[in-house]
Order: structure tokens, then C-alpha cells, then sequence
């Protein structure tokens, strides 16, 4: 009954869920001092992996909270957050963690979205922020979450909450919380000069977002582009294929600004939706530089019952040479197709900062 409860209570309205009497019991890890002092904080030597989390039991958690202070300004690309549900050994999250909050390019930024938000400074140099995440993570028998420091130093310090509601069982259809982070260094196309020239009629060169077997819903991504070319990036179809089919895919779109819910570019710079928006960009006039543009599924999950794949062109029918890294966020049964491995630190790294 408790995971049933958990389901009629979150439903499709949270606000109008609030009313329900939840048989739950309310429970947080944290980093606190357990001294009684203010040493707040986890440090984690140079290549070491921390357990932020060791949960035993039935459960869902709904809240996660980090901030993190390290020396090596690219943190946000070397430090690894995974998350294992139910005693698995394949990680259903694997990310690095910034980009998993939402920003890429080993940056972060202030902006404020409904599932995932970094808040903190608007100084480009500042690079301590929050960061939380509000998606619901269900389990049945157990959960773990990890942060590994890739950097070559120590992170001085983790702060972390992580709040979640203990359950006497789980329902049997409750589904499992999983992100996935890929990168393209260069997706290779023949280049800018080359689109009008070209069609894609198969999507088999498209940037891959989401690559998952089972029952479930994609719930949404975030795409980090770093403009190599000098123009607009864009006017990429995204095309999501459901169930196995070749061609046609199921959802079929009309171009990369368009898919997230922009149109003509994006004119308005960075700003954040509740379920779309632009996290960061560099230059958004000319758009030279990079750019992390953010989709959010949450009133529209697309859903598959025996797999799904969501892809983008990387510009008109796959002309661009650039660099893509994104973040893919979907619910599934498990056991879930396992990811490929994780790039090393030095191939998850950005450019030379612009």
C-alpha cells in the first residue's frame, strides 16, 4: 500500500497531491557535522570515489542537493555522479555533475528550471554554486549514490542533503530514474558549407541522446554545443524512434531550436523555463562559442514499451563538424541496457575556454 500511496499522492498534479495522506515516513542523509560541530562537509582525494548515499529498503527520493568547493575550475566535467538502484551493478545514472544539473562545457550557471536548478553567482568566474535535482527516484530494495573526484587534486569539500521518503513496499509498476551523459567531440559531418546540399531520410547519423531497452517514458535532456564552425549550429530535425521502428521515427521535428521550444534561433539569450530553456550561452547573436539548451518532458514523457531512441541532427541532415555533449533523462523497468563506458577525464574535458 505505501508505494501505492506514493503514486495517488505526487500523481499528475503535486499541488492538488498535497492534500493526500501519505503513509510514508520522511528521512535525509547529509553531510553533517555528526560531531556536533560545523565541519559540514565530505572531502575526496584526488581519484577517490565518496558514497553520498547507502539506503536499504523501499523508498523514493525527491530531493537532492549539492554544493561543491574545488580548485580545479573544470570540476563540473571531473567529478562523476552515479546512482544504482535495488543492489544493481550497472549504474542507472552516470554523469558528470555538472552537466547532470544542467549545465556543460565544465561551467556552471545560475538558472532555475522545475526538476533541476543550479543557483549561485552570475559571475562567470565564481564557480561555487547549488545545485538540486527534484526528480522522483523510486526504489525497491535499495539505493546508492556516488561522487568520484577524476580531478589530479582534492575536492576540499561535498555539502550534500539527500531527501527521501521511506516505503513499506513499492508498487510493482513504479518505473527507475536513469540519466545518461554522451559527448561528440567532433560529429564529423562534412560541414556547414555542405547543407543545402544534402537530405537524411534514415537518421543513422544522428547525435544519439537516449539509447534505452524496456518499458518507460524519456522524460527530457540537455544538449551542450560548442560552435567549431563560426555559424549557426542549429536546424537540426530531432527525430525519436519508439518500439524499435526504422522509418519514419514516431516524433519527427522541424529543427534544434525548435525542439526546445525556441524558434528563429534563440533571440532571448540564456533564460530558464519551468521545462525548457537556454542555461548558457556565450554569444547569442552570433552564436560563436557555446551554448547548453535544456527540454524538459515533464507534461509530455514520450513513451515506449520495448525501447527508444532519441536522436538530433547536428545541424540540417548531420553537416556539422561540432562538438555535442548532452544528458538524457528517462524512467524504465529494469534491468536497463547498460551504458557505454564513461569517457576518461581527459576526453570529457572542454575545449579551450572562450
Amino acid at each position: 500500500m505505501a508505494g501505492k500511496n506514493l503514486i495517488q499522492a505526487t500523481g499528475f498534479s503535486p499541488m492538488r497531491g498535497l492534500a493526500n495522506a501519505r503513509q510514508s515516513r520522511s528521512k535525509r542523509i547529509s553531510s553533517y557535522d555528526t560531531t556536533g560541530g560545523n565541519r559540514d562537509w565530505k572531502e575526496i582525494k584526488a581519484g577517490e570515489t565518496l558514497t553520498v548515499a547507502k539506503i536499504s529498503g523501499a523508498g523514493c527520493i525527491n530531493h537532492i542537493w549539492f554544493t561543491i568547493w574545488h580548485e580545479d575550475k573544470l570540476w563540473p566535467r571531473k567529478m562523476v555522479l552515479r546512482m544504482y538502484w535495488d543492489g544493481e551493478e550497472s549504474p542507472s545514472v552516470e554523469c558528470p555533475v555538472g552537466d547532470f544539473f544542467g549545465v556543460g562545457h565544465g561551467r556552471v550557471r545560475h538558472y532555475v528550471a522545475l526538476a533541476l536548478n543550479m543557483v549561485g553567482s552570475r559571475d562567470p568566474n565564481v564557480t561555487e554554486i547549488a545545485m538540486n535535482c527534484f526528480f522522483p527516484m523510486p526504489f525497491a530494495s535499495s539505493a546508492r549514490i556516488t561522487m568520484t573526484n577524476e580531478s589530479n587534486i582534492q575536492c576540499n569539500a561535498l555539502y550534500y542533503y539527500v531527501d527521501y521518503e521511506e516505503l513499506d513496499s513499492l508498487g510493482e509498476d513504479v518505473l527507475r530514474f536513469h540519466a545518461w551523459w554522451n559527448r561528440e567531440e567532433n560529429t564529423g559531418g562534412p560541414g556547414a558549407a555542405e547543407e543545402s546540399k544534402l537530405v537524411n531520410l534514415d537518421g543513422k547519423d544522428n547525435y544519439v541522446i537516449v539509447d534505452a531497452v524496456g518499458h518507460g517514458h524519456y522524460v527530457g535532456c540537455n544538449v551542450s554545443i560548442d560552435n567549431l564552425e563560426g555559424n549557426w549550429p542549429g536546424e537540426g530535425d530531432d527525430m525519436i524512434f519508439v518500439d524499435g521502428e526504422q522509418w519514419p521515427p514516431s516524433l519527427h521535428g522541424t529543427g534544434t531550436e525548435d525542439y526546445f521550444c525556441s524558434a528563429w534561433g534563440f533571440p532571448s539569450g540564456e533564460y530558464s523555463g519551468p521545462y525548457h530553456g537556454v542555461s548558457f550561452i556565450e554569444d547569442p547573436v552570433e552564436y560563436k562559442g557555446k551554448l547548453t539548451v535544456y527540454r524538459h518532458h515533464i507534461e509530455d514523457p514520450v513513451v515506449f514499451h520495448k525501447s527508444i531512441r532519441v536522436t538530433i541532427e547536428h545541424r540540417h541532415a548531420n553537416a556539422g563538424r561540432d562538438d555535442w555533449s548532452s544528458v538524457g533523462y528517462w524512467y524504465q523497468t529494469e534491468p536497463h541496457k547498460p551504458f557505454p563506458p564513461i569517457l576518461p577525464v581527459e576526453k570529457r574535458l572542454p575545449r579551450m575556454q572562450s
